[in-house]
């Protein structure tokens, strides 16, 4: 395994957490080409992270559930919770909480989060670039042949051909699917038959980021991201509600002028909290009505990945994000401000933060999930999905026969690939799943102390 760390971290970063050694996407009038970044081919080696504090285990996390999807995840892959409606694959109303999942080969699956068992699922036999949107029913993913396809009962229903290739994952709201694409359009096809209902389009720097992008529901607008910009547009006929300027790009080439919103928001109400990569963190009203767009304030910040906070808890004043490097920060939500950081995590390629009652979880590069405390960013748990030693939960056997069972038993032993997305809170479950195509389900817990 120690060998696998190490060509990852040989592979070079340019400080874009996990996804350093992602594609940028350079968008021409016609034809949309994907290039790797140049200085990731001659920048120096990530730094070796510092050694990892033991474990102070003030709580106990355990293995519920894993589901082996098989396949790698390398797309800028969302995992979304949210209620089940109509998710079985009989047609019948589910309950409880779901999230669907996807790997590159188009393998998806709508999983019940209480016990891992798959509603449904499904191969479409072709690579994705972007996924997976969902609301408990209908599910949404995105091709390498920039085909939008949209799933139901483990049945496609329809796939309509995207303008743009497009690395955001489909939102799903309101009998609708929204998507942005590359060429920073949004488009609104109709849920049931793919019809394209309306399409907006924005001009802008041409090279954007292979990551996902901000695509939101904020009561009745739909909140979009375009480069610097944040827009707020009616989700009936795309009209734009308000539109302000984030972050501006900056620098004297493309590299250094992107500015793009990317996904991960702390949201308030109508106040939607955002990171513009490499540039900024800000606070956004994003009301429909008047007063929609003003912005609250703007901190310089340089990171990479989204931002975590309470809707209203124990902390809902504080905002928590992941910088280039690896620190944890945290920032006042009323002005801005700094109120802490904690450099324990550096050079991990760590995920965007998850608020998780009263602390945080961020995964990393090796597969770790790391607990931190929200006051100060200090470990109170850590958990290894690639450790072998510890008790497993049980394996899902998805399909018959030996192949089935041996990726199964290769699932619970083998080796992860690191964090593929922020982990997820489904119900009561922590959900997080690996780039070699696992899904771990997670249960929190007292500590048990082993008996005198």
């Amino acid at each position: 395994m120690q060998r696998t760390r190490s060509l990852r971290r040989e592979r070079g970063w340019a400080g874009v957490g996990v996804w350093a050694n992602s594609l940028f996407t350079t968008v021409l009038p016609v034809v949309f080409l994907v290039a790797t970044l140049a200085a990731c081919s001659s920048a120096p080696p990530r730094p070796e992270p510092a050694p990892l504090t033991p474990d102070p285990k003030h709580f106990s996390v355990r293995e519920v559930w894993r589901v082996d999807l098989g396949g790698s995840v390398t797309f800028p892959l969302i995992v979304q919770s949210t209620p089940s409606a109509l998710a079985g694959a009989d047609g019948v109303s589910g309950s409880g909480t779901v999230i669907a999942v996807a790997t590159d080969p188009g393998r998806v699956a709508l999983i019940d989060a209480r016990t891992g068992e798959s509603l449904w699922r499904v191969d479409l036999n072709t690579m994705l670039t972007a996924g997976v949107g969902h609301d408990g029913r209908t599910v949404a993913v995105v091709t390498r042949g920039n085909e939008l396809v949209a799933l139901q009962a483990g049945k496609e229903i329809w796939r309509q051909r995207l303008s743009a290739p497009s690395y955001t994952a489909p939102l799903v709201a309101g009998a609708r699917v929204f998507v942005l694409g590359a060429d920073r359009s949004v488009s609104a096809y109709d849920g049931q038959t793919g019809f394209r209902l309306w399409q907006q389009t924005r001009s802008g720097e041409p090279l954007i980021l292979r990551q996902s992008g901000l695509l939101m529901p904020v009561g009745d607008t739909l909140v979009v991201g375009f480069g610097g910009r944040l827009a707020g547009l009616n989700p009936t006929n795309g009209a734009a509600r308000w539109e302000t300027v984030v972050a501006s790009p900056r620098g004297t080439n493309d590299v250094e002028r992107l500015s793009d919103l990317v996904a991960g928001v702390a949201r308030q109400g109508t106040e939607v909290c955002v990171r513009a990569f490499q540039v900024s963190v800000a606070c956004v009203d994003a009301r429909a009505g008047q007063g929609g767009g003003v912005l609250r304030w703007s901190q310089k910040a340089s990171g990479a990945t989204g931002l975590s906070g309470d809707a209203a808890g124990v902390d809902s004043a504080l905002l928590f994000g992941v910088e280039f490097d690896g620190t944890v920060q945290a920032w006042r939500r009323a002005d801005g401000q700094p109120a802490w950081s904690s450099s324990a995590l550096r050079f991990r390629a760590s995920t965007a933060p998850l608020v998780l009652g009263e602390g945080l979880v961020v995964g990393d590069d090796d597969g770790l999930l790391h607990f931190l405390s929200r006051v100060g960013g200090t470990l109170q748990a850590r958990f290894d999905t690639a450790e072998v030693s510890r008790p497993q939960g049980p394996c899902r056997i998805e399909g018959r026969g030996v192949a089935a069972r041996y990726a199964c038993i290769e699932s619970q032993f083998g080796p992860g690939r690191g964090i593929a997305a922020t982990p997820v809170l489904a119900g009561n479950t922590l959900v997080a799943m690996t780039r070699d195509g696992v899904v771990h389900g997670l249960r929190l817990g007292p500590t048990v102390r082993p008996q005198p």
